[in-house]
């Protein structure tokens, strides 16, 4: 059964919401108990202070026989007795002692021999036999004496209850902790987890990986949105083959019109030399016929170098990873390149020496040379070639630059100079390969080349090295 994203959090909440409202009806029901056992004590001590009074005025008519005593020791216990029946009647249900209506009783007779008491006295005299003032004595000993109990067992009971209180509170607190430990991690694998997995995808599939996204099993708004995705990606992998395979026959065209172009020069100058020297066969003029053969022999030997560079462009080449300093590759590339530089042109090395990366040490020197000898022919009055180089911040891999100061490309032409065949070059100096082949060693390693220029100032290639290949 599948649940919305939605539901999931309103169950959550809802959850919540009943387990706090029930930590709040056994609060309040704690506290509404305890408010009462506090009303309970207030009024038995009430009580029993008028019991005391009761009894210190009937001690005092005992040493004075003064009237007045027994009169202030009747009102006493008549408000006693309406205190004890308003505790009964009120309070009843929630007090501890349930003999209660006893203890009217005993005050009513206790009462009753107060008035009797009354009766017996004349003239100032207290006329009564001595067991009925020990009766009265007896009586008033026993209300104070179950009295006192009464209201210390209320009072030990209300103290016991607040610690209770005081327990449930922090017990309480459990389930909304767990509840809260649960809702946490509802919210991480539910929520966190798939945002994550999406993000990433997302991310991946901006830098061109088109990789599906792994599938979630959460049944709710996220699984359904994973799905999508993971159609979107298919059809777009299906569209970039479509492109690439147009671009691939695009390339192909160029390529075959690059190549009938440049083998097409040399082709001409060939048959024009041999038409000419097939016009002057009878001819005695032999040094001009030797200068036709040179020169159709040079046309030969730059058809072969175009032939010889096409098969290097074309051919597959295989990496021979190994574990290398950068540093070292930029110091042989310029050992090699370094006797075709000229006197007004020096090089500026700023490399670290801790850079070292898993890569095709000759492929990656061939990048260099190719890279180095473009900054010295764009330098015809001489200046400096610098090579930097910079670990990345986030240490996948490291960034090395090759600027020189010279003349700079053209805006209109610079998206073009990593196409096969293009050159600036004269006629017979370049094949317009160099860069495209660096440009395919510089894919084959996982990594980046690109260019800026101001003409004027200069170019620099920047170019980007993971520290390790792909499996």
């Amino acid at each position: 059964m599948k649940i919305s994203i939605r539901k999931k959090i309103f169950l959550a909440f809802a959850m919540f919401l009943v387990i706090s409202g029930l930590i709040w009806l056994q609060s309040y029901r704690s506290q509404y108990i305890l408010n009462q056992k506090i009303q309970i004590i207030e009024r038995k001590y009430e009580l029993f202070n008028a019991i005391l009074e009761a009894r210190r005025y009937e001690k005092n008519y005992f040493l004075t026989f003064d009237r007045k005593n027994i009169d202030q020791t009747l009102t006493y216990v008549n408000i006693a007795e309406n205190s004890l029946r308003s505790i009964l009647t009120k309070y009843g249900k929630y007090t501890l002692a349930k003999n209660l209506d006893e203890r009217i009783t005993e005050l009513e007779e206790y009462k009753d021999s107060l008035v009797n008491l009354l009766k017996l006295q004349k003239n100032g005299h207290l006329a009564v036999p001595g067991d009925f003032i020990q009766l009265i004595q007896k009586q008033g000993r026993k209300i104070t004496s179950e009295l006192e109990k009464i209201v210390k067992k209320e009072s030990q009971f209300t103290r016991d209850l607040i610690r209770k209180s005081k327990m449930i509170h922090l017990i309480a607190l459990l389930p909304v902790f767990i509840l809260s430990i649960l809702v946490a991690l509802f919210l991480i694998f539910n929520v966190d987890r798939p945002l994550k997995t999406i993000g990433n995808a997302i991310i991946k599939i901006s830098r061109g990986d088109f990789q599906n996204i792994p599938e979630i099993h959460t049944g709710d708004e996220f699984e359904s949105l994973v799905t999508s995705l993971n159609s979107m990606i298919k059809e777009l992998n299906k569209r970039n083959k479509e492109l690439v395979q147009a671009q691939k026959l695009a390339s192909l065209g160029r390529l075959t019109s690059g190549v009938a172009h440049e083998l097409n020069n040399p082709l001409n100058n060939i048959s024009t030399s041999v038409q000419i020297l097939v016009e002057e066969l009878e001819d005695d003029d032999l040094e001009y016929k030797k200068e036709l053969l040179i020169g159709a022999e040079k046309e030969v030997e730059r058809s072969k170098e175009i032939v010889k560079s096409l098969l290097e462009f074309a051919r597959e080449r295989s990496l021979t990873l190994k574990r290398t300093y950068f540093k070292n590759l930029v110091n042989n590339a310029i050992k090699r390149v370094k006797s075709q530089v000229p006197d007004n042109i020096t090089f500026k090395v700023e490399v670290p020496d801790d850079i070292q990366a898993t890569v095709g040490p000759l492929g990656i020197e061939r990048v260099l040379i190719n890279l180095i000898v473009n900054a010295v022919q764009a330098m015809k009055n001489g200046g400096d070639v610098t090579i930097k180089a910079c670990k990345q911040e986030s240490n996948s891999g490291f960034c090395f630059q090759v600027i020189d100061t010279g003349e700079g490309i053209p805006e209109e032409i610079i998206t073009k100079i990593f196409d096969p065949f293009f050159t600036t070059k004269e006629v017979g100096k370049g094949t317009g390969l160099g860069l495209s082949i660096i440009y395919g060693i510089m894919e084959q390693h996982d990594g980046k080349i690109k260019v800026s220029s101001e003409q004027g100032k200069g170019t620099t290639f920047t170019c980007f090295l993971p520290f390790d290949q792909p499996e």
